[in-house]
């Protein structure tokens, strides 16, 4: 029998969260709208320092290092959609 070192096993999880995020069906306007603001538009780690009006550095977006980034924004995608094309809501409000 073939068993799993660590890192197949985190790989093998993490791949199996991938896919169950991709696959959820959005079929409720109110799980929608919640997901809709939980999940931001934009990356809340981005960031420009600056002291008196000089830029000082520039913090990158980190959300894509989060592995669920795509699924986690494609979610976010659907429910906008489902929103917009369901129920006739405008979805500016999200954005």
């Amino acid at each position: 029998m073939h068993s799993l070192n660590k890192a197949q096993w985190n790989n093998s999880l993490l791949n199996q969260l991938r896919y169950q995020l991709e696959v959820v069906e959005i079929h409720n306007d109110k799980i929608a709208r919640l997901l809709c603001k939980i999940i931001p538009s934009h990356c809340p780690f981005e960031r420009t320092v600056s002291i008196l009006g000089r830029k000082l550095f520039q913090i990158p977006p980190l959300c894509k290092l989060n592995p669920l980034y795509e699924q986690v924004v494609g979610l976010r995608f659907k429910c906008l959609i489902y929103l917009a094309d369901v129920c006739g809501e405008d979805v500016t409000k999200y954005c």
